[in-house]
């Protein structure tokens, strides 16, 4: 079966949260999560803490890899936005052990102003591939 490879090249930072280049080879099927809040399944925040909205979003996303037949190892871009003036520490660092692996996907992260659902302090989206 193909896989996708992650690649840390030698000359770029390595470390274990992270890879720099991720190679799909055709016939996988590539599934997109939109953004995910630290929100309950009613929508509501789960609080005004960076760590436990970080984890909340982290699980949405999983789930929402799940529907579409999906796991967090399939995945191959995180993009995690961090509301300005959060904790990114306790905030990426919540999330961080369970992304890391030995082969870790992409990852983007960025401060931004503000996000769509109010009070919400995190958002993370994914691009996974899967073989079927």
């Amino acid at each position: 079966m193909a896989r996708i490879d992650r690649i840390r090249p030698e000359g770029l930072v390595h470390s274990p949260a992270f890879s720099h280049v991720a190679v799909v080879p055709p016939g996988a099927t590539t599934i997109y999560i939109g953004g995910q809040n630290g929100v309950d399944d009613t929508g509501a925040v789960v609080g005004d803490d960076i760590a436990v909205q970080s984890a909340r979003a982290l699980d949405n996303a999983e789930v929402a890899l799940a529907a579409a037949g999906a796991a967090l190892a399939d995945v191959i871009q995180w993009t995690v936005l961090i509301v300005d003036g959060a904790d990114l520490g306790a905030g990426y660092g919540t999330i961080a052990t369970r992304l890391a692996s030995d082969e870790p996907a992409l990852v983007t992260a960025a401060r931004v102003a503000g996000l769509g659902v109010p009070g919400a302090l995190v958002e993370i989206s994914a691009v996974a591939a899967v073989f079927r």
